[in-house]
């Protein structure tokens, strides 16, 4: 059987959730990896197993590699723009870790030369591969809990204040190095986890009969900075030609958790973890009340590196619904721009 030969750029945790995944696919496969690393290069190559011949501490080797057919690239979001350009011009095939830039300019001068090349593109939102979200959609268009009238999405953890021995909270050290507070990395909690319900609101959104995902408004923005000059705790309302709400929250400061809550005229729908489906439950609230637990026998990542890499085996130019691929992006990059700019 065929497989399609992977090579990851950036070898960070998420590179390495990619790379086990890719071990139980049925149709791809690590095959070369790149950072500037030297250390997490022979971690990988011993780990993965790995030829040493495919192994580069410069990105562009990797890109222009023979060998290699398609490109995850896993390094923080502000190197993202110049390497998709990189491998729009060798015709490599894409999978760009979320968000897909830094902001929608970025993206918007991607697409001029993306436009006239004719290769396989998408974003690495892992959730819209996994059983549940399937299940989700399925639901919904059961008109299970009747027509849909709005949702609240959070992706919130505290991971920057603690409790000292006398039981008051205090800020951690923040390491300079650590992207998700390094404004020049694309840090903050809009970027880093905002981009999830941002882009789950739009899939609901779109389940809607007559909602138009461009015309949208946003109200009640809430951003608050650290110290570091990137956002920590914000929120958003979307509203989508008044026919459908959206409350978005995300935040390194409150264990908001990961929960989904849809609301409809019938009834109300709860996707326990939207992200990971760690547990995969879905509950329904109407006339009735009844909870599903969707079975998988595999992590979130699998379910993507499969799906995409059965569409790049079939030619595709663009991954399967429900995936994200360029038009969405850029309307999920032109949401978040707009919250991370306070932009009505």
């Amino acid at each position: 059987m065929k497989q399609v030969n992977w090579g990851i750029i950036g070898l960070g945790n998420i590179a390495i959730h990619i790379a086990k995944a890719l071990k139980f696919t049925t149709n791809s496969r690590l095959t070369g990896v790149a950072s500037k690393n030297q250390t997490k290069i022979e971690k990988f190559k011993t780990e993965f197993n790995l030829d040493n011949n495919y192994c580069f501490n410069n990105y562009k080797d990797l890109i222009n590699c023979k060998e290699i057919d398609a490109i995850y690239i896993a390094l923080p979001n502000s190197l993202h723009s110049e390497l998709i350009k990189s491998c729009v011009n060798r015709k490599k095939k894409i999978l760009v870790e979320k968000p897909v830039t830094v902001n929608l300019l970025e993206l918007e001068n991607i697409k001029k030369e993306y436009n006239t090349k004719d290769i396989f593109f998408a974003e690495g939102f892992m959730y819209r591969h996994h059983p549940q979200i399937l299940k989700v959609i399925e639901l919904l268009n059961e008109n299970i809990i009747g027509n849909l009238i709005s949702m609240k999405s959070n992706f919130g953890e505290n991971i920057l204040y603690k409790k000292n021995f006398f039981g008051f909270e205090t800020i951690k050290k923040i390491k300079k190095e650590n992207r998700l507070f390094n404004k020049s990395l694309g840090g903050g909690a809009i970027l880093d986890l905002g981009c999830y319900p941002v882009s789950l609101s739009l899939l609901i959104a779109s389940l809607k009969t007559n909602v138009d995902l461009k015309n949208i408004e946003l109200s009640n923005i809430k951003r608050n900075f650290g110290n570091t000059e990137v956002d920590i705790d914000s929120y958003l309302e979307i509203n989508f030609n008044n026919k459908f709400r959206s409350y978005v929250a995300a935040s390194f400061i409150k264990n908001l958790g990961k929960e989904t809550e849809i609301t409809g005229d019938s009834g109300k729908l709860i996707i326990k973890d939207s992200w990971h489906g760690e547990p995969s439950i879905i509950k329904i609230t109407n006339k009735d009340k009844k909870e599903l637990e969707i079975k998988s026998e595999h992590s979130v990542y699998y379910y993507q590196m499969e799906n995409i890499s059965k569409n790049i085996l079939e030619n595709k130019k663009k991954p399967d619904y429900p995936a994200m691929n360029f038009e969405d992006s850029l309307q999920n990059m032109n949401i978040i721009d707009k919250w991370l700019n306070n932009e009505k």
